[in-house]
């Protein structure tokens, strides 16, 4: 692709580092932002400077925050004996727009993967057995994708967790195998939260 301008070209490269963004969807956007009001184009700079310098991660469920504990942990409202064990910030948004769930989270920040060099030492579940060890979690949701790798870390974190006096609990295969759960529709998702069955049962499917 030719460009007559290096700026644009270089605006083009950067947008295209961007997941599901190929080169012409790049410029497209970009010339977008050409086109709109220069106070537009500065606000959406300012905004991804502020994310990417100012945002935080929370110290109890590592979930995305603006202070050092999040909205959802700080919510006395909630139910801090049940745990949802999810993957990212995805799934806690898929979850919270669903109403179903009362409890906290605890965000692992990807699943256990051996082909992309992802082990247990790499994800946020050391905090999370902690927490168990502590003893006032009564039950832990395995809220991960149906994939192999999700399933994988699931049992991972059980066999850490067995010796300890805690539910375990997976969401229920309304969830078709192989699904990622931001994908999954708000009522399907809720029901599979709401229905959910103990973990060692979903060792014999």
């Amino acid at each position: 692709m030719e460009f007559s301008s290096k700026l644009l070209e270089r605006a083009v490269n950067e947008m295209s580092q961007l997941p599901g963004i190929g080169k012409r969807t790049a410029l497209r956007l970009v010339l977008h932002m050409l086109r709109q009001p220069k106070a537009q184009t500065s606000a959406l700079s300012e905004a991804l400077q502020n994310v990417r310098s100012e945002v935080k991660f929370c110290k109890s469920c590592h979930n995305i925050s603006d202070v050092d504990f999040c909205e959802i942990c700080s919510n006395a409202s909630r139910n801090k004996e049940l745990i949802c064990v999810v993957e990212d910030i995805r799934d806690v948004i898929a979850i919270e727009n669903t109403s179903s769930f009362k409890g906290l989270y605890h965000v692992l920040g990807g699943k256990i993967s051996p082909m992309d060099g992802i082990g247990p030492h790499d994800l946020n579940i050391e905090s999370l057995v902690n927490k168990v060890k502590q003893g006032h979690v009564k039950e832990l949701i395995f809220a991960l994708s149906s994939t192999m790798e999700g399933d994988t870390t699931n049992f991972y974190i059980y066999k850490q967790i067995q010796d300890y006096k805690v539910l375990t609990s997976t969401i229920a295969r309304g969830i078709s195998v192989g699904d990622e759960l931001e994908y999954a529709d708000e009522i399907t998702l809720g029901r599979s939260i709401v229905n959910r069955i103990p973990f060692e049962s979903s060792l014999k499917l």
